[in-house]
C-alpha cells in the first residue's frame, strides 16, 4: 500500500515521502496514529504545494540574509561593559550582548549562537563573524567601551 508520510518514521522515510509499506503496517500503525495518509491525487497535490511553499520561504530567507550582509559589510557595533577600578572588565562580552547591540544599533536580528568571536575580556576593537543563513556569513567590527555611570 502506498502512503504519504506526515512525519518522519525511522526505517520507513521522511515527512512528505510517498512510500510503499505493507497493508497491515499501514492500517494498524501508520493510519490510526495519523503518521501517514493514503496516497491520492489530493494528497500528492497538497504535498507538492507544501514543498514549493517551503522552497519559496527558503529562497526569500536567503535574499533577506544577503541584504543583511550588505548592511553589515564594514559596519561596527559598540558594546558597553562594566570595568573595575584597575581597568579590568567584569566577565566577558558574549554573543548575547553582541546580538542585542546589532539589533539596537543596526536593526539586524541575528541568533546569538551564530555569532563567533574570540573571548572578549578587555576594551578594544575585535572582529566578529555572524552566519545569517546556510553558506551566507560576514564579518563586522565589535568595539568594546567602558560603560559610563548610569548607563545600563
Amino acid at each position: 500500500m502506498k502512503v504519504l508520510l506526515e512525519q518522519d518514521v525511522k526505517g520507513t522515510g521522511k515527512k512528505g515521502d510517498i512510500v510503499n509499506v505493507s497493508d497491515g503496517y499501514a492500517r494498524n500503525y501508520l493510519l490510526p496514529r495519523k503518521i501517514a495518509s493514503p496516497v491520492d491525487t489530493a494528497a500528492i497535490n497538497a504535498m507538492n504545494i507544501q514543498k514549493s511553499a517551503a522552497q519559496h520561504r527558503k529562497f526569500q530567507a536567503g535574499i533577506a540574509a544577503r541584504e543583511k550582509v550588505k548592511q553589515l559589510e564594514g559596519a561596527s557595533v559598540t558594546v558597553y561593559a562594566r570595568f573595575g577600578e584597575n581597568g579590568k572588565m567584569f566577565g566577558t562580552v558574549s554573543g548575547k550582548e553582541i546580538a542585542a547591540a546589532l539589533l539596537e544599533q543596526r536593526g539586524i536580528e541575528a541568533d546569538r549562537k551564530k555569532i563567533s568571536v574570540e573571548p572578549i575580556r578587555a576594551a578594544g576593537e575585535y572582529t566578529a563573524k555572524v552566519s545569517l543563513f546556510e553558506g551566507i556569513s560576514t564579518t563586522f567590527r565589535v568595539i568594546v567601551k567602558e560603560r559610563e555611570d548610569g548607563k545600563q
